[in-house]
């Protein structure tokens, strides 16, 4: 039986496969792969870039005004 989907581009060789069989073949085939990607994907830690990390404020806004940084005027 050779059964080749959209959904699914599995090719089997086997010629005496029953529907439930090749179910459940494609079935353990596809939470074996869906498991190996979520191992990738879950240890992954995306740190902020150099860009990022230089956008953080540094100081507080300045606020003028009398005894603010442009009291030295008076």
């Amino acid at each position: 039986m050779d059964e080749t989907t959209d959904a699914t581009p599995l090719r089997v060789l086997t010629p005496a496969l029953s529907p439930d069989e090749l179910a459940a073949v494609v079935a353990v085939v596809e939470a074996a792969v869906e498991e190996e990607l979520d191992e990738l994907h879950s240890g992954v830690r995306i740190n902020p870039s150099a860009w990022e990390r230089s956008q953080r404020t540094v100081r507080a806004p300045l606020q003028p005004g009398a005894g603010q940084w442009r009291g030295f005027s008076a």
